[in-house]
């Protein structure tokens, strides 16, 4: 009798990696650069409690600091630990010369319309997403002007298209991250300011070679979103969401 015909060899899928974690730039452990935004002069925006945008940021950075440190699964460091000015591009050069994986910007954003509330995050843009990103971004690239900083000179425009392509491709892992910092602070039950993830042209994420996000952690014009934000509490929850969100996008688990 003929034999039937052999069956052709099945061959498994590859295996998914145990994780997908960040290949570190400047090897060993990933690097996160957090930034506390504003600082010293320059205050921030004034909250409905008497309180400053630049005090809550600092809190805040410092809390995700320690929780990363603490799990030691990846190395942070801080573009300010007290309260100093710093100019835009001088923390943009922090992230840079550390050769950090990742750099998040920290900050509480203000209305005119004391109803308004939520955090929200940012990608690079060149145009902005809508009209409140773009005020926005505005808003905070002035931060140079109140620190007295030469922006000529601080923060020249570079335009070779291999930083353009280099540039494109940091922006798909900042949305990748963008993404994930979503998630994460879900979890934490943080509202959000409807859509969470806008894009605009903010100077402070214009390195192009770490990806790159700033983080509105709420309104500090609106009461309850002050009020959380000045509380140990409240920190601690914002802090514990995006030090996850580190972790997770840097070492894949």
């Amino acid at each position: 009798a003929e034999k039937p015909p052999e069956r052709p060899a099945v061959i498994p899928p590859p295996a998914e990696p145990a994780d997908r974690a960040i290949k570190s730039r400047s090897g060993g452990k990933p690097l996160v650069v957090i930034d506390a935004g504003h600082g010293g002069k320059d205050v921030g925006a004034i909250a409905v409690t008497g309180g400053y945008e630049k005090d809550i940021t600092l809190g805040i950075a410092r809390e995700v600091a320690r929780v990363l440190r603490e799990r030691g699964r990846v190395r942070v460091k801080l573009t300010r630990d007290d309260d100093r000015f710093i100019p835009l591009g001088g923390r943009v050069r922090i992230a840079r010369d550390a050769r950090a994986d990742l750099f998040i910007s920290i900050h509480a954003d203000s209305a005119p319309n004391d109803q308004a509330r939520g955090a929200s995050v940012y990608t690079l843009s060149a145009v902005a997403s809508d009209a409140i990103a773009e005020r926005l971004a505005a808003r905070e690239n002035k931060a140079d002007i109140i620190g007295g900083v030469n922006l000529g000179v601080e923060a020249p425009e570079v335009g070779e298209i291999m930083v353009d392509l280099a540039r494109r491709a940091t922006n798909n892992v900042s949305v990748q991250f963008a993404e994930m910092l979503q998630k994460s602070l879900e979890e934490q039950a943080v509202g959000f300011r409807g859509e969470f993830h806008h894009f605009a042209a903010f100077a402070v994420l214009k390195a192009p070679d770490v990806p790159s996000v700033l983080l509105e952690t709420g309104y500090v014009t609106n009461r309850q979103d002050a009020e959380r934000l000045f509380s140990d509490d409240g920190r601690r929850r914002m802090a514990r969401g995006i030090a996850r969100a580190i972790e997770r996008h840097l070492t894949g688990k």
